[in-house]
């Protein structure tokens, strides 16, 4: 522009790098972690996902200090699709062949290609189609009760190994109907479900890092599974439930509560959103579909043998079944326990205030949004998993999957206000 009869250009605006920054911080963190997995973990598949995984984050890290010293727009997709291909898929395929060698019922950990969660999901779904319950009856078993003699999971968990109970059997088909294949594809699946409801956003980069590419998921991904498909079912019912179709949303999170009862909070968030959004009547609607086809689902399988459906899916992942639960990460729940009877009591106590202030947040400021939903389901989810004494570090993979989705809504939502103005 002239300036005193001189014209001066105006000073190119600086490109911003801040995301490639923080980009660069998140590789090289998940690159230690990776590294740090792969030479010091006692498990076989976390040292085979730590190996492949550390090329994946390394190719990544590599991949933003080029763009960095880019000036176009350059895409930052690359460096997630290396992570996706070496820390996900090519590690699955290998532990997936690596099983066939049948060493993972062995006492061996420095020998499991899949970790327990995985054989006890598949031996449920054969329980289930033999005795009618996915549990056993740890009284009765001849010898004293071990960890892995328990199914910690609702009956609906147990769907997720009959495609092995009913198709394995030969060494194609043992790997084809491995449970962690159910698990991907049905996290799959319901991630594109979840994009359809809400009108396929463009995904931000920093929800797939939190939601995909963090070494949590991708470890659970590769090792067992569970985890991402319950999350990927939770997200659905959330998505249902901001498209207001209340039923369809009780159905599936009763389906999600009945094979993971860690997610009951979600319950009480999705309710209160769809009553701020619809009213009382599409809350009951909503409430009374997923009570409905809570009973109908457990209610039989309890049954067969309460004892043990009481064992199984409440006493022991409260610490409280005939073998100790081994979920004990060194978080603040468990550390502040682990000092006593006294520090029990004030593990409890600081639970319960944290679900009190959770529950005086959703009261006062209802969640009318699903990005809201699910910072609201995250927090919850994760304080749960910091304060209570018996829990596992891996269970942190909620929020953080969670948080990725809200960032997924809140872009959609975004999309949606400015097409109204």
């Amino acid at each position: 522009m002239p300036v005193m009869g001189v014209e001066v250009q105006a000073a190119p605006r600086p490109r911003t790098r801040s995301p490639l920054a923080g980009d660069l911080v998140f590789y090289l963190g998940c690159l230690i972690y990776a590294i740090a997995t792969a030479r010091t973990s006692e498990f076989y598949g976390f040292r085979i996902w730590g190996a492949f995984a550390l090329i994946g984050y390394g190719l990544a890290a590599a991949y933003t200090l080029w763009l960095l010293r880019q000036s176009g727009r350059v895409s930052r997709w690359p460096g997630l699709a290396a992570i996706g291909l070496f820390a996900m898929v090519v590690p699955l395929g290998v532990l997936v062949v690596r099983r066939l060698t049948g060493v993972d019922w062995l006492n061996t950990p420095f020998s499991w290609s899949a970790q327990p969660e995985v054989w006890v999901i598949e031996r449920s779904a054969n329980l289930l189609l033999t005795h009618g319950t996915p549990y056993v009856d740890v009284t009765a078993l001849g010898r004293a009760p071990e960890v892995n003699d328990y199914t910690p999971y609702g009956p609906v968990m147990a769907l997720f190994g009959l495609p092995r109970a009913l198709f394995g059997g030969t060494p194609v088909t043992d790997a084809l109907t491995d449970a962690r294949l159910v698990f991907a594809l049905t996290a799959c699946v319901c991630a594109w479900g979840t994009l359809k409801l809400i009108g396929f956003p463009r995904v931000p980069v920093r929800a797939a890092q939190l939601a995909v590419a963090c070494p949590l998921t991708a470890l659970t991904w590769a090792v067992a599974g569970p985890d991402l498909a319950i999350l990927g079912m939770l997200v659905v019912a959330g998505a249902l439930a901001v498209r207001d179709r209340p039923i369809a949303s009780g159905i599936v999170l009763a389906l999600v509560i009945s094979a993971k009862i860690i997610v009951l909070p979600a319950f009480v968030v999705l309710a209160v959103l769809v009553f701020a959004r619809l009213g009382k009547l599409a809350a009951c609607r909503f409430a009374g579909a997923a009570l409905a086809v809570l009973a109908l689902v457990n209610v039989p399988v309890l049954l067969v043998d309460p004892p043990a459906f009481v064992e199984h899916v409440i006493r022991f992942p409260a610490g409280l079944g005939a073998v100790a639960s081994p979920a004990a990460s060194p978080l603040p729940g468990h550390l502040i326990a682990s000092t006593g009877a006294a520090g029990r009591v004030a593990a409890f106590v600081l639970l319960g205030a944290a679900a009190l202030a959770i529950m005086v947040w959703l009261l006062r400021r209802p969640p009318i949004t699903g990005s809201d939903a699910m910072l609201r389901i995250a927090v919850g989810l994760g304080s749960f998993t910091l304060l209570t004494p018996a829990t596992r570090f891996g269970y942190l993979v909620y929020p953080l999957v969670l948080l990725g989705a809200m960032l997924c809504f809140g872009r959609a939502e975004a999309l949606t206000s400015s097409s109204r103005e």
